[in-house]
């Protein structure tokens, strides 16, 4: 009698560290099902997508990357699931070689996974649950995150959903109101990381520091991941208005939590931000940033800024330009306004009540932006210039004269790469902390030391 074959199974994910730590969840749980781990182009029997819908053009790039790996492995089933799934369902369904739709939810259901790879399908399976009942399931937040490639950082899912309602953001209709995973497993989960033998856990969520368990805030949650024995905790992106005096009091006072954040602006222009229904004005961004910064050494904190948002002048992208110029910010992400559907904006667009900005004037103010990122993210490195960072090193590339170039981040995010002769043990490389001699800049703004073995 012949054995059963042992299914395979890949994952591609985009978007936002959230979907990355949720993808290893489900690879996690598939493999604890009897499924082996392959790589997208050795042929598995399933390959999931985890999409993004943050944007249109996030949306679009899901849609290429599903075509491409239907053209490429027409012998694989492929799984579409996520936050584009839960948003248009029948539009993925619609692509000719998908056999699954999954929703935000209903990813997390290993029988949905199982059918027989060898069994005809004529149309695909869509499974996709009301939002409404999002806010009450937590899906995923049980399980062990682990990173798809190599053994660098962990992810650590804390929180889902957000119940701020920003007239732009589609989130609220994808993932659901703002809920946290409990402390315990909490607590539970990044013990079992440090077990594992990682030196960084990363905290992931729509909106972290909204978490709450009881009279556990997120100040609250920070000291009892301390007690965790883990070299490393990166908290990643927190709400400005979030940003209080307690985290940042714990973040300073800390040997484990890095000194970095990721702090959305969406726009350096008070009309902008009011009419965005943020919450928070560019006093009070700046008053949060400039509090992190001056309470804690060496801290490198990034932001989100979005322009061509509808109702944007040249005197309210002028009011952003001249506020990012003059804030001390590590770098820039920038992108332009989208308009998702069953937002608040979609409606105000539609009834007149704000005017597009135009495709090129957005793109060219989008330049404009990426450009003083760029020379901010540039000052930023530079006063570390023949200092010492501690680097996590996570990726290598062989050089032409027979050296390795190892790359990795320090603790407040910088981008750090050392060559290093082929005696060193790559196994003493990856996923290891090493002090740094910053010597200048090497490629890509990246800076370039040497080690300090």
């Amino acid at each position: 009698m012949n054995e059963k074959k042992q299914k395979s199974v890949a994952a591609i994910t985009l978007g936002c560290k959230l979907n990355y730590a949720e993808t290893s969840s489900i690879l996690d749980m598939l493999v604890s099902q009897g499924w082996s781990l392959a790589a997208i182009d050795e042929g598995a029997d399933l390959i999931i997508v985890h999409t993004c819908a943050v944007t249109g053009q996030a949306e679009q790039k899901s849609r290429q990357q599903i075509r491409k790996i239907i053209r490429k492995n027409p012998g694989s089933r492929v799984a579409v699931i996520g936050c584009y799934s839960q948003l248009d369902p029948a539009r993925l369904a619609d692509i000719e070689g998908v056999s699954l739709v999954l929703g935000t939810t209903d990813k997390f259901e290993p029988g949905y996974y199982l059918a027989d790879p060898d069994a005809e399908q004529p149309v695909p399976l869509v499974k996709v649950s009301p939002v409404r009942e999002l806010d009450v399931a937590l899906p995923g937040s049980s399980m062990l995150c682990r990173p798809e490639k190599g053994r660098t950082r962990a992810f650590l899912k804390i929180q889902d959903g957000c119940s701020f309602g920003c007239a732009y953001c589609t989130i609220p209709n994808i993932r659901g109101r703002s809920r946290s995973v409990p402390l315990h497993q909490v607590i539970e989960r990044a013990a079992r990381i440090a077990d594992a033998g990682y030196h960084e856990i990363v905290l992931t969520g729509v909106n972290i520091a909204d978490y709450r368990d009881g009279d556990t805030g997120f100040s609250g949650l920070l000291q009892r991941l301390e007690e965790i024995d883990i070299r490393r905790i990166r908290i990643g992106s927190v709400e400005p208005d979030l940003l209080d005096d307690e985290v940042i009091g714990v973040v300073a006072g800390s040997q484990k939590i890095m000194p970095h954040f990721h702090l959305p602006l969406q726009s350096g222009s008070d009309a902008i931000l009011k009419a965005m229904g943020r919450h928070y004005d560019t006093k009070t961004y700046r008053q949060r940033f400039m509090k992190a910064v001056e309470a804690i050494p060496g801290c490198g904190i990034g932001a989100d800024v979005m322009t061509g948002y509808p109702g944007e002048g040249e005197r309210e992208f002028g009011e952003m330009y001249r506020f990012l110029e003059a804030l001390p910010a590590a770098y820039l992400h920038v992108f332009t306004c989208s308009v998702r559907p069953g937002t608040a904006l979609s409606r105000q667009v539609a009834g007149k009540e704000l005017d597009p900005v135009p495709h090129a004037v957005a793109a060219t103010r989008a330049s404009q932006l990426a450009e003083l990122g760029g020379r901010m993210e540039r000052r930023f490195a530079s006063a570390f210039c023949g200092g010492e960072l501690q680097v996590l090193f996570e990726e290598s590339s062989a050089n032409d004269d027979g050296t390795t170039r190892w790359s990795g981040y320090s603790g407040n995010y910088l981008r750090v790469d050392v060559n290093v002769d082929a005696g060193v043990d790559p196994d003493l490389m990856k996923g290891f902390i090493h002090n740094v001699l910053v010597e200048g800049f090497g490629e890509d703004l990246h800076l370039q030391g040497r080690l300090l073995f």
